[in-house]
């Protein structure tokens, strides 16, 4: 489906502010545009903006019930009180425990970490950690990623003589936990400045918090830089304010000296000899480490990303990227099964949702697998589950701004349980309410979604000439590095682009497509995956429209500008 393309128009004051931009910085003016769409006003916000500094972050103690978690975890340590470090199984919780586990191993050896299993007792704090806590005799609990809802979990442990300390950053119930301090820049009652930290980064705070109290090592906290720049990058949480500090600090530390357990999952994703950037992150390392919680255990992944030891590193990476690889054959599966089922639906064309169901898919992966079925028909969708006749339940993806939460809301009397937010959800039910449910829901979207959420979109920076792709042009853009959610990784269009001399076909099957293109003003070259059959149509001389990114491209210890295409259009077509 080709998708809209939305090009970025300024306002006469923003017109004002890009052109005093670019004479103050001596920049082009679609480097100024580029600031001033990330909300930069001023010569100074921009210098900031592109060499962020570690003193940016903010007090740990602005946030609520900081001094209480300080000063409770100071007495469980100085009591040789055992704690347990407990996290959501997801790349946010592993890496939130891993960092929290690591802080405090410095500090005490009364520590143990627990991770629930995915299946067996789902999301957040579980009635069989806290009984796993008691056992091991632990009288303090640091949740990390989770907690926030968890009203009846804490008062178990309390009745249980466990102290929790919560620390999370998921939208807050009508009412707190009754832990001994519940960390939350989302709390109402919080006035931490920045509201948009991962999970990770609220362990981290703590963490911050506790240093600077006791006067710790700083290097300490220097170390857990890169698990939190991690969680950012895997959770999409903004990459703006506090987190672009976090996410900057973290990836240098990633380059420069990762942990041993990092190092390790580098090497089995192809990227330990390169510059890791977020994208990495996202899709080689983020995948992985949630590969051991959907497939196995996200304890696994923690103990990967505490290890001192470079053998079982080794071990437990191979291990972690063969999940990953069971996890991709079992969401290639998944995939094909649904659009199957879907393709045998003779109405299927005329709807507005997709609610594809089947006995015995992996939990682990109907996530990912509503994910990829919303890019092949886009619009609402559902993958539903269940094992051995048993209650079903499954995840849900949307489009563009449609909230499916409300959708699924809706159906709510229907549902045994349900959570998420407008653009993905959870839920389940039992099995003798799934027709109706499918139906009301397919109601509901087609009575409420817009015609243009139906049709993907892909918002562009800029309208520019090849020419403008300067070496000064492109080194702007790095310093915009990382790039993510609020800073996204700038996309141009430039229109009626011809063959230059050396377009070809490459790939073992020649699926994929090298690109050497010109617009007349400027030649570049590009690769473009899995576009191999538009060979022929520009070796002809055809001209098209490019959407596209810029990257830097290293061949033979030569570094050259080229293309990634996000969407090609033939001008015949349009």
């Amino acid at each position: 489906m080709q998708s809209e393309w939305i090009i970025r128009q300024l306002s006469e004051q923003e017109r004002q502010t890009q052109a005093m931009l670019a004479k103050e910085l001596n920049i082009s003016d679609v480097s100024a545009q580029i600031l001033v769409d990330r909300g930069i006003r001023t010569p100074d916000e921009a210098r900031r903006f592109v060499r962020p500094s570690i003193d940016e972050l903010h007090d740990p103690f602005l946030m609520r019930d900081m001094e209480q978690a300080v000063l409770r975890l100071h007495a469980a340590i100085e009591k040789k009180e055992r704690i347990m470090v407990y996290g959501d199984y997801d790349v946010d919780g592993t890496t939130a425990v891993a960092l929290m586990y690591s802080f405090l191993r410095h500090l005490t050896d009364n520590l143990i970490f627990y991770i629930p299993d995915r299946h067996k007792e789902g999301y957040g704090i579980s009635f069989q950690g806290i009984d796993v806590a008691k056992e091991e005799g632990c009288t303090l609990m640091i949740a990390l990623d989770c907690g926030i809802k968890a009203v009846d979990k804490v008062a178990y442990a309390s009745e249980r003589n466990i102290d929790c300390i919560i620390c999370d950053h998921h939208t807050p119930g009508d009412t707190l936990p009754a832990a001994k301090a519940v960390l939350n820049m989302k709390r109402a009652d919080c006035g931490y400045p920045f509201k948009e930290l991962s999970g990770c980064g609220v362990g981290f705070k703590l963490a911050q918090a506790y240093t600077e109290r006791y006067c710790l090592n700083p290097q300490w906290l220097h170390n857990l830089l890169a698990l939190t720049a991690m969680s950012i990058a895997s959770d999409i949480v903004p990459i703006t304010g506090e987190n672009r500090v976090l996410a900057t600090f973290g990836l240098r530390q990633l380059n420069r000296l990762p942990s041993i357990g990092i190092r390790a999952i580098m090497q089995v994703a192809g990227i330990a000899n390169k510059p890791v950037n977020i994208q990495d992150l996202v899709f080689k390392i983020g995948p992985r480490i949630n590969a051991a919680g959907r497939m196995h255990s996200g304890a696994e992944a923690v103990r990967l990303l505490i290890t001192d030891d470079p053998e079982y590193a080794q071990h437990l990476a191979q291990e972690i990227d063969s999940h990953n690889t069971e996890r991709r054959d079992c969401d290639t599966r998944t995939k094909e099964e649904a659009l199957a089922q879907l393709q045998s639906d003779p109405d299927n064309d005329k709807k507005f949702t997709t609610v594809v169901y089947a006995e015995g898919w992996h939990r682990g992966v109907v996530g990912i697998a509503a994910s990829r079925l919303t890019e092949v028909y886009y619009r609402p969708t559902i993958v539903l589950t269940s094992e051995e006749g048993g209650e079903i339940s499954g995840s849900a993806r949307s489009v563009s701004d449609f909230d499916i939460y409300s959708a699924i809301d809706s159906c709510s009397d229907l549902l045994s349980n349900f959570g998420g937010h407008r653009f993905a959800a959870g839920l389940s039910m039992p099995p003798q309410n799934l027709p109706e449910f499918k139906r009301r829901f397919e109601e509901y979207v087609a009575a409420h979604i817009r015609p243009e959420q139906m049709r993907p979109t892909i918002d562009v920076e800029a309208e520019i000439a090849f020419e403008d792709i300067t070496p000064k042009f492109f080194n702007l853009l790095r310093h915009l590095e990382p790039f993510g959610p609020g800073n996204p990784r700038p996309v141009f269009v430039t229109r009626n682009v011809i063959n230059n001399r050396g377009t070809r076909r490459v790939g073992r099957e020649g699926e994929h497509l090298r690109l050497d293109l010109t617009d007349r003003t400027a030649a570049i070259t590009g690769i473009a995956f899995g576009e191999g059959e538009k060979a022929l149509y520009l070796q002809n001389g055809n001209p098209i429209d490019l959407c596209y990114e810029l990257e830097e491209n290293v061949f033979n210890n030569m570094t050259s500008i080229q293309l990634r295409p996000v969407e090609i259009r033939l001008r015949n077509d349009n």
